[in-house]
């Protein structure tokens, strides 16, 4: 306990927090807007991947497709899960970017924890990732860490969930209206 305490201090003390992002959230589940600091230190080619993401506007208009009540909201399938596209293959795709190397590390995943969502593969990661509801600690050295939220976990919290096994959302599912780069 006390190591992970330190890892988080570390973090929280640290210059490289500087890049984070913000992603204004709408649907009938959650509106508003989550603030996410991003780990430059810790994961820097996943870093680098969302908010370059970010910055074409890529994230904007996409889903949260997969969401299970007590784990996580997963999203940023920049392919297939733009809003009004075919949900049913929300969750396959990803970017025009190859896929990652991974990146693990020693930060646990706490409740707002930021990850990088993959196959089976490590290195399989390339635009989607997760937002923990509570602590998930069976991830911790299997996914990368890329942040933490800073702010709105309340609106974290009213995403609309899914399916309890599958975490598939049916009907019209919140959504990233916009997602901006913030310094």
């Amino acid at each position: 306990m006390l190591r992970k305490l330190a890892i988080l201090a570390s973090l929280a003390a640290s210059p490289a927090l500087a890049t984070g992002i913000e992603i204004a959230v709408e649907g009938e589940g959650a509106n508003g807007t989550i603030k996410i600091d991003l780990l430059e230190d810790v994961a820097p080619n996943h870093v680098e991947r969302i908010t370059t993401l970010a910055a074409q506007g890529a994230y904007d208009n996409v889903v949260f497709h997969r969401v299970i009540d007590g784990f996580m909201a997963q999203t940023g399938d920049v392919e297939y899960g733009t809003l009004g596209s075919d949900m049913r293959r929300a969750g396959t795709g990803g970017s025009a970017f190859p896929d990652l190397e991974q990146e693990f590390s020693d930060v646990p995943y706490e409740r707002g924890v930021v990850g990088m969502a993959r196959s089976n593969n490590p290195d399989s990661a390339n635009s989607q990732f997760f937002i923990m509801f509570e602590p998930g600690y069976f991830l911790n050295g299997q996914y990368t860490v890329v942040g933490k939220v800073t702010e709105g976990l309340d609106v974290l919290d009213a995403i609309k969930r899914g399916d309890p096994r599958s975490g598939a959302v049916t009907g019209q599912p919140d959504v990233m209206k916009t997602v901006t780069v913030t310094e």
